[in-house]
Protein backbone atom coordinates (compact mmCIF):
# COMPACT_ATOMS: atom_id res chain seq x y z
CA UNK A 1 0.00 0.00 0.00
CA UNK A 2 1.47 3.34 -1.07
CA UNK A 3 0.83 6.29 1.24
CA UNK A 4 1.04 9.98 0.41
CA UNK A 5 1.30 12.83 2.88
CA UNK A 6 0.72 16.55 2.32
CA UNK A 7 1.71 18.88 5.14
CA UNK A 8 4.38 17.73 7.61
CA UNK A 9 4.35 20.66 10.01
CA UNK A 10 3.67 20.64 13.75
CA UNK A 11 0.91 18.02 13.64
CA UNK A 12 1.28 16.37 10.26
CA UNK A 13 5.01 15.79 10.72
CA UNK A 14 4.69 13.46 13.73
CA UNK A 15 1.90 11.46 12.07
CA UNK A 16 3.94 11.01 8.91
CA UNK A 17 7.04 10.08 10.88
CA UNK A 18 5.07 7.40 12.71
CA UNK A 19 4.02 5.92 9.36
CA UNK A 20 7.67 5.80 8.29
CA UNK A 21 8.75 4.37 11.66
CA UNK A 22 6.07 1.72 11.10
CA UNK A 23 7.73 0.73 7.83
CA UNK A 24 5.09 2.22 5.53
CA UNK A 25 6.08 3.50 2.10
CA UNK A 26 5.26 7.23 2.14
CA UNK A 27 5.59 9.98 -0.48
CA UNK A 28 5.98 13.26 1.42
CA UNK A 29 5.11 16.76 0.20
CA UNK A 30 5.47 20.08 1.98
CA UNK A 31 6.44 23.59 0.91
CA UNK A 32 9.16 23.49 3.58
CA UNK A 33 12.20 21.48 2.47
CA UNK A 34 13.42 21.38 6.09
CA UNK A 35 10.11 19.87 7.27
CA UNK A 36 10.34 17.16 4.61
CA UNK A 37 13.97 16.34 5.46
CA UNK A 38 13.19 16.20 9.19
CA UNK A 39 10.38 13.76 8.48
CA UNK A 40 12.36 11.51 6.12
CA UNK A 41 15.25 11.29 8.60
CA UNK A 42 13.41 8.85 10.90
CA UNK A 43 13.50 5.89 8.52
CA UNK A 44 14.18 4.53 5.07
CA UNK A 45 10.66 4.08 3.67
CA UNK A 46 9.84 7.74 3.04
CA UNK A 47 10.56 9.66 -0.14
CA UNK A 48 10.12 13.32 -1.05
CA UNK A 49 7.52 14.12 -3.70
CA UNK A 50 8.64 16.75 -6.20
CA UNK A 51 5.10 17.94 -6.93
CA UNK A 52 1.56 17.45 -5.67
CA UNK A 53 0.71 15.50 -8.81
CA UNK A 54 3.18 12.81 -7.74
CA UNK A 55 0.73 11.84 -5.01
CA UNK A 56 -2.10 11.00 -7.39
CA UNK A 57 -1.04 7.36 -7.65
CA UNK A 58 -1.16 6.78 -3.87
CA UNK A 59 -3.59 4.30 -2.35
CA UNK A 60 -4.02 6.45 0.77
CA UNK A 61 -3.47 10.21 0.93
CA UNK A 62 -3.17 12.06 4.24
CA UNK A 63 -3.56 15.84 4.40
CA UNK A 64 -2.67 18.04 7.37
CA UNK A 65 -2.95 21.73 6.52
CA UNK A 66 -3.53 24.96 8.50
CA UNK A 67 -6.95 26.05 7.20
CA UNK A 68 -10.00 24.50 5.51
CA UNK A 69 -9.44 26.56 2.36
CA UNK A 70 -5.96 25.06 1.97
CA UNK A 71 -7.37 21.52 1.92
CA UNK A 72 -10.17 22.55 -0.43
CA UNK A 73 -7.74 24.26 -2.78
CA UNK A 74 -5.52 21.19 -3.09
CA UNK A 75 -8.23 18.55 -3.37
CA UNK A 76 -11.14 20.15 -5.27
CA UNK A 77 -11.83 21.59 -8.69
CA UNK A 78 -10.62 20.75 -12.17
CA UNK A 79 -6.98 20.93 -11.06
CA UNK A 80 -7.54 19.28 -7.67
CA UNK A 81 -6.13 15.91 -6.68
CA UNK A 82 -9.55 14.26 -6.59
CA UNK A 83 -9.64 14.57 -10.38
CA UNK A 84 -6.43 12.62 -10.87
CA UNK A 85 -6.39 10.17 -7.93
CA UNK A 86 -7.17 6.58 -8.82
CA UNK A 87 -10.58 5.11 -8.11
CA UNK A 88 -10.66 3.23 -4.83
CA UNK A 89 -8.11 5.52 -3.19
CA UNK A 90 -8.71 6.90 0.31
CA UNK A 91 -8.29 10.49 1.49
CA UNK A 92 -7.62 10.89 5.23
CA UNK A 93 -7.98 14.50 6.36
CA UNK A 94 -6.24 15.27 9.68
CA UNK A 95 -6.82 19.01 10.00
CA UNK A 96 -9.22 20.73 12.38
CA UNK A 97 -11.97 21.67 9.94
CA UNK A 98 -15.71 22.27 10.08
CA UNK A 99 -18.38 19.71 9.14
CA UNK A 100 -19.50 21.70 6.10
CA UNK A 101 -16.01 21.55 4.62
CA UNK A 102 -15.76 17.83 5.39
CA UNK A 103 -19.10 17.17 3.70
CA UNK A 104 -18.01 19.04 0.56
CA UNK A 105 -14.75 17.09 0.42
CA UNK A 106 -16.50 13.76 0.98
CA UNK A 107 -19.04 14.45 -1.77
CA UNK A 108 -16.51 15.58 -4.34
CA UNK A 109 -14.18 12.72 -3.47
CA UNK A 110 -16.99 10.22 -3.90
CA UNK A 111 -17.75 11.61 -7.35
CA UNK A 112 -14.21 10.66 -8.35
CA UNK A 113 -14.28 7.30 -6.59
CA UNK A 114 -12.18 8.47 -3.63
CA UNK A 115 -13.37 7.55 -0.11
CA UNK A 116 -13.17 10.27 2.56
CA UNK A 117 -12.17 9.82 6.20
CA UNK A 118 -12.07 12.63 8.75
CA UNK A 119 -9.40 11.85 11.35
CA UNK A 120 -9.15 14.86 13.64
CA UNK A 121 -6.17 14.97 16.01
CA UNK A 122 -6.95 15.59 19.66
CA UNK A 123 -3.91 16.90 21.55
CA UNK A 124 -0.34 18.09 21.07
CA UNK A 125 2.58 17.50 18.67
CA UNK A 126 4.56 15.89 21.53
CA UNK A 127 1.87 13.26 22.12
CA UNK A 128 1.52 12.80 18.37
CA UNK A 129 5.25 12.09 18.03
CA UNK A 130 4.96 9.31 20.62
CA UNK A 131 1.90 7.77 18.94
CA UNK A 132 -0.25 8.76 21.91
CA UNK A 133 -2.47 11.23 20.06
CA UNK A 134 -6.22 10.66 20.45
CA UNK A 135 -7.78 10.58 16.98
CA UNK A 136 -11.49 11.14 16.30
CA UNK A 137 -12.32 9.13 13.20
CA UNK A 138 -15.46 9.19 11.09
CA UNK A 139 -16.59 8.98 7.49
CA UNK A 140 -16.59 6.15 4.94
CA UNK A 141 -16.88 3.04 7.10
CA UNK A 142 -15.53 0.59 4.51
CA UNK A 143 -12.39 2.73 4.11
CA UNK A 144 -12.01 3.10 7.88
CA UNK A 145 -12.11 -0.68 8.25
CA UNK A 146 -9.27 -1.04 5.73
CA UNK A 147 -7.06 1.34 7.71
CA UNK A 148 -7.70 0.14 11.27
CA UNK A 149 -4.19 -1.30 11.63
CA UNK A 150 -2.67 1.88 10.18
CA UNK A 151 -4.49 4.10 12.67
CA UNK A 152 -3.04 2.05 15.52
CA UNK A 153 0.46 2.90 14.26
CA UNK A 154 -0.03 6.65 14.30
CA UNK A 155 -2.12 7.23 17.43
CA UNK A 156 -5.06 6.17 19.58
CA UNK A 157 -8.13 5.73 17.35
CA UNK A 158 -11.60 6.68 18.59
CA UNK A 159 -14.30 5.74 16.09
CA UNK A 160 -17.15 8.26 16.28
CA UNK A 161 -19.20 7.29 13.23
CA UNK A 162 -19.71 10.29 10.96
CA UNK A 163 -17.31 12.88 9.60
CA UNK A 164 -19.55 15.50 11.25
CA UNK A 165 -18.86 13.96 14.65
CA UNK A 166 -15.13 13.65 13.95
CA UNK A 167 -14.99 17.38 13.19
CA UNK A 168 -17.24 18.35 16.08
CA UNK A 169 -15.36 16.59 18.90
CA UNK A 170 -12.15 18.57 18.34
CA UNK A 171 -13.95 21.86 17.74
CA UNK A 172 -16.04 21.42 20.89
CA UNK A 173 -12.91 20.57 22.87
CA UNK A 174 -11.11 23.70 21.68
CA UNK A 175 -14.19 25.89 22.10
CA UNK A 176 -14.54 24.82 25.74
CA UNK A 177 -10.81 24.99 26.45
CA UNK A 178 -10.25 28.38 24.83
CA UNK A 179 -13.38 29.87 26.42
CA UNK A 180 -12.13 28.59 29.77
CA UNK A 181 -8.81 30.35 29.08
CA UNK A 182 -10.60 33.67 28.58
CA UNK A 183 -12.44 33.23 31.89
CA UNK A 184 -9.17 32.29 33.60
CA UNK A 185 -7.45 35.38 32.17
CA UNK A 186 -10.28 37.60 33.39
CA UNK A 187 -10.13 36.04 36.85
CA UNK A 188 -6.36 36.50 37.06
CA UNK A 189 -6.63 40.10 35.95
CA UNK A 190 -9.24 40.66 38.65
CA UNK A 191 -6.95 39.07 41.23
CA UNK A 192 -4.13 41.31 40.07
CA UNK A 193 -6.36 44.35 40.61
CA UNK A 194 -6.93 43.17 44.18
CA UNK A 195 -3.20 43.35 44.80
CA UNK A 196 -2.61 39.59 44.95
CA UNK A 197 0.47 37.87 43.58
CA UNK A 198 -0.71 35.78 40.63
CA UNK A 199 1.38 32.77 41.65
CA UNK A 200 -0.20 32.75 45.08
CA UNK A 201 -3.66 33.22 43.59
CA UNK A 202 -3.19 30.23 41.30
CA UNK A 203 -2.07 28.09 44.24
CA UNK A 204 -5.19 29.03 46.19
CA UNK A 205 -7.51 28.52 43.23
CA UNK A 206 -6.04 25.09 42.46
CA UNK A 207 -7.87 23.70 45.49
CA UNK A 208 -11.25 25.09 44.41
CA UNK A 209 -13.84 24.55 41.71
CA UNK A 210 -11.96 27.07 39.55
CA UNK A 211 -9.24 24.53 38.74
CA UNK A 212 -8.95 23.45 35.09
CA UNK A 213 -6.48 22.16 32.52
CA UNK A 214 -5.89 25.71 31.30
CA UNK A 215 -5.23 26.88 34.86
CA UNK A 216 -2.72 24.11 35.46
CA UNK A 217 -0.88 24.60 32.17
CA UNK A 218 -1.28 28.23 31.12
CA UNK A 219 -2.00 29.87 34.46
CA UNK A 220 1.68 29.74 35.56
CA UNK A 221 2.79 31.02 32.15
CA UNK A 222 0.50 34.03 32.50
CA UNK A 223 1.76 34.64 36.03
CA UNK A 224 5.37 34.56 34.75
CA UNK A 225 4.64 36.76 31.72
CA UNK A 226 5.50 33.86 29.42
CA UNK A 227 3.58 34.14 26.14
CA UNK A 228 5.89 32.01 23.95
CA UNK A 229 3.89 30.24 21.28
CA UNK A 230 2.90 26.66 22.14
CA UNK A 231 -0.59 26.85 20.59
CA UNK A 232 -0.91 30.13 18.73
CA UNK A 233 -3.63 32.66 19.46
CA UNK A 234 -4.59 32.87 15.79
CA UNK A 235 -5.00 29.08 15.70
CA UNK A 236 -7.22 29.27 18.77
CA UNK A 237 -9.21 32.02 17.09
CA UNK A 238 -9.59 29.87 13.97
CA UNK A 239 -10.88 26.86 15.90
CA UNK A 240 -13.33 28.84 18.05
CA UNK A 241 -14.57 30.66 14.94
CA UNK A 242 -15.10 27.38 13.07
CA UNK A 243 -16.91 25.94 16.09
CA UNK A 244 -19.22 28.93 16.36
CA UNK A 245 -19.95 28.72 12.64
CA UNK A 246 -20.76 25.03 13.10
CA UNK A 247 -23.14 25.86 15.96
CA UNK A 248 -24.89 28.59 13.98
CA UNK A 249 -25.30 26.26 11.00
CA UNK A 250 -27.01 23.78 13.34
CA UNK A 251 -29.31 26.47 14.77
CA UNK A 252 -27.54 27.01 18.12
CA UNK A 253 -26.72 30.38 19.69
CA UNK A 254 -23.76 29.82 22.01
CA UNK A 255 -23.61 33.23 23.65
CA UNK A 256 -20.81 32.43 26.13
CA UNK A 257 -18.46 30.99 23.51
CA UNK A 258 -19.36 33.78 21.07
CA UNK A 259 -18.23 36.24 23.75
CA UNK A 260 -14.92 34.40 24.06
CA UNK A 261 -14.56 34.52 20.27
CA UNK A 262 -14.88 38.31 20.40
CA UNK A 263 -12.00 38.50 22.90
CA UNK A 264 -9.75 36.38 20.66
CA UNK A 265 -10.60 38.59 17.69
CA UNK A 266 -9.63 41.64 19.75
CA UNK A 267 -6.33 40.03 20.81
CA UNK A 268 -5.49 39.06 17.23
CA UNK A 269 -6.27 42.56 15.97
CA UNK A 270 -3.99 43.94 18.70
CA UNK A 271 -1.08 42.00 17.20
CA UNK A 272 -0.88 38.99 19.52
CA UNK A 273 -1.85 36.34 16.97
CA UNK A 274 1.59 34.70 16.78
CA UNK A 275 1.97 34.48 20.55
CA UNK A 276 0.52 31.68 22.65
CA UNK A 277 -3.23 31.76 23.09
CA UNK A 278 -2.66 32.80 26.70
CA UNK A 279 -1.77 36.25 25.30
CA UNK A 280 -5.52 36.85 25.38
CA UNK A 281 -4.67 38.02 28.92
CA UNK A 282 -3.06 41.14 27.43
CA UNK A 283 -6.33 42.62 26.14
CA UNK A 284 -8.19 42.19 29.42
CA UNK A 285 -7.81 45.50 31.21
Amino acid sequence: MQFGFIGVGLMGGPVCRNLIRGGKSVLVYDLSKDAVERTLAVGSTGKAAAALEDLASCDVLFTSLPLPQHVMGIMRGNKGLYKIMKKGAIHVELSTIDPTTAAILAEEGAQSGVAYIQCTLGKTPAQCEKGEEPMFIGGNQEAIKKLEDVFKIIGIPNYVGTADAACAVKLISNMIGMSNLVILAEGLRLGEKSGMDLGQLLTLLSDTGARSFQMDVRGPWIAQGDFANRFGLDLALKDVRLGCEMARAWGLDLTGIESALAVYKEASAAGYGQEDCNAVFKVIK
